[in-house]
């Protein structure tokens, strides 16, 4: 299986909900199961069969986080030297020829992104047209709001 990119900050997020789901979680769950059997016949027991359900999603999300984070290439950014380029982890300041407005984001790994708190995913189409290019380049993306152009006003490493 390749390597999947992760940012620091994402790498901590994961293990911070694994450390969550294991210690807290798990046996919350355990829990909610031994109360619910103590309540007789399992077969009609609803309160047993949602504990079992959730049991399974927490379960799954454990080994979702475990291969996610056993399959990760953990990117520092600070300890690179980009020279002035966008690279994976870097903060992009882009102005919308279009709109002549400003906009801010970082380019981080698919299980971090969130658009909204400015978290662009390296899948994304703007993300793949921005890496590798520098501050005052100009670049072209479409979108699903269409065909859209974008100045790299500034590049940073934080």
């Amino acid at each position: 299986m390749s390597k999947v990119p992760l940012t620091v900050r994402g790498a901590e997020q994961l293990r911070s909900e694994l450390k969550r789901l294991k210690t807290r979680e798990r046996p919350r769950i355990v829990e909610a199961i031994a109360a619910a059997r103590a309540h007789g016949d399992l077969r009609e027991n609803a309160e047993y069969h949602a504990a079992k359900e959730q049991q399974g999603l927490v379960e799954a999300r454990v080994r979702d986080i475990e291969g996610k984070l056993s399959n990760a290439q953990i990117v520092d950014v600070t300890q690179l030297t980009p020279n002035g380029r966008v690279v994976f982890g870097s903060t992009v300041h882009l102005v919308a020829l279009d709109e002549d407005s400003e906009v801010c984001y970082r380019i981080v790994g698919e299980d971090e992104a969130d658009i909204r708190n400015g978290l662009l995913s390296i899948g994304s189409p703007l993300a793949r047209a921005l890496v590798a290019r520098q501050e005052g380049d100009t670049v072209e993306v479409t979108t699903p709001g269409g065909r859209r152009s974008y100045e790299i006003a500034e590049v940073e490493y934080i």
